[in-house]
């Protein structure tokens, strides 16, 4: 006599696993805003098309919602980060619980790649001021871009210099310069062209945004811009700023508060 048929659940489930895994795991959908961000960025223009299509595959999003934190300081830092759309806040928080404002990083700004090399703890807090999206490139993906891509080490040199330039230049605003020429400044470090190599004259910033950056009451940015806007160095717009003389932005002096 001729034995039964066995189904077995098992070995079927297995075997149907093993096929899935053996199928191509097909690219994420390489369009969009992140996408874009990287093909337009400096360096990412420099890339070979191959390489460029495998960090977009590599590279993944976060979305952050207003006052939401995009990185605490003392954490393990993993990624290189840049803003795909949105504006973040850097700062310090000293052991009594004051806030000091490093700088602001708008859309188009990378951050993290000082500890990510030195592989050390975050030494910041980066907030979200409004709600933003954030592109994130692994500790993997960073170093084989250092090893295989003169102008990524070009634009790492780049922007970390600049950043150095800016925070010794903090120094000055904080022990030197009045208010007015503290917000003059806090706006031109946006237009920074080694931070942000895209030219433009129009920031989407709004005044309580500046006010946080700067680190005043939202009274007194209003005050500062409207001086600013007086001595025909900015225009306030209904939704941001636009420069007209950012060189005068960044020497201007302003009057002792």
């Amino acid at each position: 006599m001729s034995q039964p048929f066995q189904f077995d659940v098992a070995d079927t489930v297995a075997q149907a696993r093993a096929n899935v895994l053996k199928e191509p795991v097909p690219p994420r959908l390489r369009m969009g805003p992140m996408a874009d961000m990287l093909r337009n960025s400096v360096w990412g223009r420099a890339l070979q098309p191959a390489e460029l299509d495998r960090l977009i595959d590599e590279t993944f999003e976060r979305q952050v919602p207003a006052g939401g934190f995009v990185a605490r300081m003392g954490q393990p830092v993993e990624h290189w980060i840049g803003v795909v759309e949105g504006l973040l806040k850097m700062s310090v928080t000293s052991p009594d619980g004051k806030v000091s404002t490093l700088t602001g990083i708008n859309t188009g700004g990378w951050f993290g790649e000082g500890s990510l090399i030195k592989r050390e703890p975050r030494r910041y807090d980066v907030v979200a001021l409004r709600p933003s999206r954030v592109a994130l490139i692994s500790h993997a993906s960073f170093e084989r871009l250092r090893a295989t891509s003169l102008p990524f080490n070009h634009h790492l040199q780049h922007i970390m210099n600049a950043r150095l330039s800016l925070f010794i230049g903090m120094l000055e605003y904080d022990r030197l310069l009045s208010t007015d020429a503290r917000v003059a400044r806090c706006v031109a470090t946006l237009f920074n062209t080694d931070l942000y190599p895209e030219a433009r004259q129009f920031v989407d910033l709004r005044q309580q945004e500046i006010a946080l950056l700067c680190g005043v009451s939202r009274q007194r940015a209003n005050v500062a811009l409207r001086t600013l806007q007086g001595c025909g160095l900015l225009r306030v717009e209904p939704r941001g700023i636009t420069v007209l003389d950012l060189e005068g932005l960044r020497s201007f002096a302003g009057v002792s508060d």
